[in-house]
């Protein structure tokens, strides 16, 4: 799941900075700003969320392993 809030986060980026380039409204500028910054929490969260989940499958499957990262 993170490569989908990196991919958010950097397609609200790349908007944001065609649309400064191109002098488009503000409220366009700040709706990529809100895009990007709305993406922070959300890559946050599928860290976590990828880290629990390598932890259940070792726990219930005994053959999977972690790696200490």
């Amino acid at each position: 799941m993170v490569p989908f809030a990196v991919a958010g986060m950097a397609g609200f980026a790349v908007a944001g900075v065609v649309m400064l380039l191109a002098g488009a409204r503000d409220s366009y500028l700040w709706t990529c700003l809100a895009g990007f910054l709305w993406g922070i929490p959300g890559l946050l969260t599928m860290l976590r969320h990828d880290a629990n989940r390598r932890r259940r499958r070792a726990l219930t499957h005994p053959s999977f392993t972690v790696d200490p990262d």
